[in-house]
């Protein structure tokens, strides 16, 4: 299939997944290490499941109103994160629909979690968001108490969990955010390897359209793209 035959939005991830694999080649990884997130806050199903189409089958949903409204409408053979600030009193609506909460930002939520998860028999993955930079605008666990509060989460029997994930500070030069992905790496290697008997943790989600060729350098497992794949947000 020549380039002008596909959509933008596939012409787009297949970009990315190039970026992807030369950035992971160059870095010594393996390209199969690194999956690709659609981020689809604002994007209408239809080119989202293009995106799917064209070989992302990872998708980010932020809002959970939105998630409900455009659940039905994806190709069902994508997998869903939710990445986005989860209020308690929404988890009900999605813990039936969605793999893995990437945004686990206190105990309170991760408590909800467990509660809902319990009620319909799963076992939710999940990753510890972290405030890399320390930003008031973000939520997220402070760099110093994360690995307390994984042996906290690892109690809890319907939850798994997997990982980390971070915001990267918008605006931020090369060199600042090359350090705060290199600290998330290594504070994953610190968790791993505080829970010997925990095989499951080793998920690193960071990176965005902006960052995630940098990323994949420094460790990342998911990048989360969404301004890359579908163009500005409306």
């Amino acid at each position: 299939m020549s380039e002008k035959s596909l959509t933008d939005t596939a012409f787009n991830v297949a970009k990315a997944f190039e970026k992807i694999k030369k950035a992971a080649l160059e870095s010594g990884r393996e390209p199969s290490e690194i999956r690709l997130m659609a981020v689809t806050k604002t994007v209408a199903p239809e080119k989202v499941n293009e995106a799917i189409e064209a070989g992302c089958n990872l998708l980010g949903e932020n809002r959970v109103q939105e998630l409900l409204e455009k659940y039905e409408h994806y190709d069902k053979n994508a997998e869903i994160h939710f990445i986005g600030r989860l209020q308690t009193n929404k988890v009900k609506y999605i813990v039936d629909k969605v793999s893995m909460i990437e945004s686990v930002d206190s105990i309170k939520l991760a408590e909800e979690i467990e509660k809902r998860c319990a009620k319909i028999g799963k076992v939710m993955d999940v990753l510890l968001e972290v405030n890399i930079a320390d930003e008031e605008s973000k939520s997220g666990f402070d760099f110093d108490e994360v690995l307390s509060v994984s042996e906290k989460i690892m109690e809890f029997p319907h939850i798994r969990l997997r990982g980390l994930m971070t915001i990267g500070r918008f605006g931020a030069e090369i060199e600042e955010t090359r350090h705060y992905f290199e600290k998330m790496r290594h504070l994953l290697v610190d968790i791993r390897a505080k829970n010997i008997d925990n095989i499951y943790i080793n998920i690193l989600s960071m990176g965005m359209s902006a960052d995630y060729e940098l990323a994949v350098a420094e460790g990342a497992t998911i990048v989360r793209i969404g301004r890359g794949l579908f163009g500005a947000r409306k």
